[in-house]
């Protein structure tokens, strides 16, 4: 199964509280974090949402 890794790039000062509970969501709290999350319709949605924040990159 195919999975994303998301990198934060961006800081989530002065973003909306439902893009900052997003990045939380998604397991990241600082810039330059990354992790590896599974690539279902849950997790584009995530992605979606704080796609201006985050580098993403898919890895099989």
């Amino acid at each position: 199964m195919a999975q994303l890794r998301v990198t934060q790039i961006k800081s989530k000062i002065s973003e909306k509280q439902n893009q900052r509970d997003t990045l939380r969501s998604l397991g990241l709290k600082r810039i330059g974090q990354t992790v590896v999350r599974p690539d279902d319709k849950q997790n584009r949605g995530y992605v979606s949402t704080v796609a201006h924040l985050v580098k993403v990159e898919e890895i099989d």
